[in-house]
């Protein structure tokens, strides 16, 4: 056998003998993780109980479980990391704790046990990081929606969440999820986005958020519009704190994310059908409600179903200034979705009619767009101006520019650029003493594409 034969075969034996160390370490994770949590029970999620006290019963636990195995000798360092690991996994929210401490990662994907997936920068890369199985995985996932009085289970296969911090948790779990369980978080930032964060970003330019600024202090009804991931959120909080402090807000949402800096502000959130499939709350239930709690503004963080029909009837009698978000692809498509959600309340209404309460109601449309090269964008400042026979008519205040092209990173050089028509709501801000300054709709050429 030659020198590099004999190389390669020596490198061949410390790969197997690695994999099998790594094998071996991974069973005995899993055997202590499932003696900690037959031992403690339902101590693990008993709120009698501080997290310091928790902590150390795990801790004691471990210790003990990892005495009655002796067959695997650990050097003191490794003995100490696998302790730790398992603690994370008992009492956190397991292997993915990390991600969701850093501030880089915006999103959390669980494609199954064995594959975690996260969004940095707009862009998705996998991670070395699996759960034990997907019995593992199911716990966390109980222990998640648990907390917000939500259950997961054969008979509702499916939920929506939140985490403490406000972060979006929707899981679904088998029979439903092949290779599952699935597990989707998209995290909220610690310190909300600021309108100078998105500036800075170059989601909006500062001439677009002075005119943002005036809308919504000028009691505007304003949808936030675009597809899953592109920042519709974050733009409705950025845009509800432009909203007076001395200003009664009530937000009306599926999971609690709205976050508001204003003192008079209620939340209020939809409960789904219990266990005997009763004692469902929908968001129209809700938002019917809030009309007999006295708003000023009402805030709905999307919009999804037949509540659109209340939301108009609300922005069209006397509720004005209201927000809300909707899925679409531009602006005249969020009417289109706006019109088929009205149906969708079992309404018999003429279309004309939907048409005639969408154009009174509704004053401005922001579209936000998350593009190629992974960033959220403003793309469209579009007023609602009103009726023409039977079509509602729209138009472009502001519009991203996207035939300037690509910088040497690969992200867009295009920004929003006024189109040069100034607003018919111009008067009405007027009455309520703001001024839109010319300068804001001064229009600048569009590059070719």
């Amino acid at each position: 056998m030659s020198l590099a034969d004999r190389v390669k075969a020596a490198r061949d034996t410390e790969d197997v003998g690695a994999g099998q160390k790594t094998e071996v370490k991974q069973d005995l994770r899993r055997k202590l993780h499932y003696k900690v949590v037959e031992g403690l029970g339902p101590t693990l999620y008993s709120a009698q109980m501080s997290d310091a006290e928790l902590k150390l019963r795990v801790m004691e636990m471990l210790e003990w479980a990892l005495e009655q195995e002796q067959s695997v000798p650990l050097a003191r360092a490794d003995r100490m990391a696998l302790l730790q690991e398992i603690a994370d996994d008992v009492l956190g929210y397991g292997p993915i704790d990390p991600y969701l401490a850093d501030p880089a990662v915006t999103e959390v994907m669980v494609n199954g046990p064995h594959s975690v997936w996260v969004e940095r920068g707009g862009r998705l890369t996998k991670t070395d990081t699996r759960f034990v199985d997907a019995n593992h995985l199911e716990r966390i996932i109980e222990k998640i929606v648990g907390q917000v009085g939500r259950r997961i289970d054969e008979s509702t296969p499916m939920v929506d969440a939140r985490l403490p911090d406000g972060s979006r948790v929707n899981a679904i779990i088998h029979p439903l999820a092949i290779g599952g369980p699935f597990v989707t978080i998209r995290k909220f930032a610690v310190d909300p986005f600021t309108v100078d964060d998105l500036v800075a970003n170059n989601t909006m330019s500062e001439q677009v958020a002075s005119l943002l600024k005036r809308c919504v202090e000028g009691r505007l009804n304003v949808i936030v519009s675009g597809s899953t991931g592109s920042g519709k959120t974050t733009l409705l909080n950025v845009l509800s704190n432009f909203i007076p402090a001395d200003e009664r807000i009530i937000t009306v949402e599926d999971a609690a994310e709205v976050q508001l800096n204003q003192t008079h502000v209620l939340t209020l959130e939809s409960r789904p059908a219990n266990i005997e499939g009763t004692g469902q709350v929908t968001i129209r239930d809700l938002v019917r409600n809030t009309l007999r709690m006295r708003p000023d503004r009402i805030i709905v963080g999307e919009v999804r179903g037949g509540e659109a029909l209340d939301m108009l009837q609300a922005m069209n009698t006397g509720h004005d200034g209201s927000l809300t978000t909707v899925h679409s692809n531009a602006p005249r498509d969020t009417l289109a979705r706006i019109e088929t959600m009205v149906l969708m309340a079992g309404m018999d209404l003429p279309v004309r009619a939907i048409r005639e309460q969408v154009a009174s109601a509704l004053d401005l449309i922001v579209h936000v767009h998350r593009l190629r090269d992974g960033t959220r964008r403003i793309t469209h400042v579009t007023e609602v101006v009103g009726m023409e026979g039977d079509i509602i008519t729209l138009q472009d205040l502001m519009l991203f520019d996207y035939g300037m092209g690509f910088d040497d990173n690969g992200k867009y050089k295009g920004r929003l650029k006024a189109t040069g028509i100034r607003p018919s709501f111009s008067d009405h801000l007027e009455n309520y003493g703001i001024h839109l300054p010319a300068e804001i709709f001064h229009p600048e050429p569009f590059a070719q594409r």
